[in-house]
């Protein structure tokens, strides 16, 4: 008999606000019952206006969020000017979708600021793009997304989005087994990353 496959656990989104996004996740690193780790890293800075948040396998997010850190770089020096979240997230689209036939187990919610506004953009793990107000994903996304969707307005503040943020993977901890041992979160706005934080729960 085969043993199972474990898909890791997680609860990641991503908020739109009026004139700010954040993305943010839970800590835990779990197969099946057995929690690996209680510090692991699923939110990542890409550049100082836009960032990732992921589930799913972590040595797949790390190694991809990588390549498209040193592509978004590459960008930078060649064209001279900071990629949009929109650019962002087709470079991260079009790597997952070039690895279709061996996928990345992960599931990506790209967010930040540009000049054309706040942008939350959600690919799944062959990569897709759809952008949204917010999105969530991962084992905890059902009680998620019931609280974003309960209390989500267009003209949030940054703190109000942030808070969101907060509250609803608080609740997701308290019901998901495999999400836990904190948040991590960025806060973008006009001014590029407004916050790096690491909340305790």
């Amino acid at each position: 008999m085969a043993a199972p496959l474990y898909y890791p656990g997680a609860t990641t989104l991503g908020i739109r606000g009026k004139d700010s996004v954040v993305i943010a996740a839970e800590k835990r690193f779990a197969y099946g019952y057995f929690v690996m780790s209680k510090q692991a890293r699923k939110v990542f800075k890409i550049s100082n206006n836009v960032g990732a948040a992921c589930a799913g396998v972590v040595a797949d997010m790390q190694n991809m969020i990588k390549e498209v850190t040193a592509v978004v770089n590459l960008y930078r020096l060649e064209q001279g000017v900071e990629p949009s979240v929109k650019t962002v997230a087709k470079i991260l689209s079009w790597n997952l979708f070039g690895n279709r036939y061996f996928p990345y187990f992960m599931e990506t919610i790209v967010g930040g600021i540009d000049s054309q506004g706040p942008h939350v953009i959600v690919l799944d793990p062959l990569g897709s793009m759809i952008e949204d107000d917010y999105a969530v994903v991962g084992t905890g996304a059902e009680v998620a997304v019931g609280v974003i969707e309960n209390l989500y307005r267009k003209d949030m503040s940054a703190t109000e989005i942030r808070d969101l943020a907060a509250k609803a993977i608080k609740a997701s901890i308290a019901r998901d087994a495999g999400s836990g041992n904190g948040i991590d979160l960025l806060l973008y706005t006009q001014k590029g990353l407004e916050a790096e934080e690491s909340i305790t729960v």
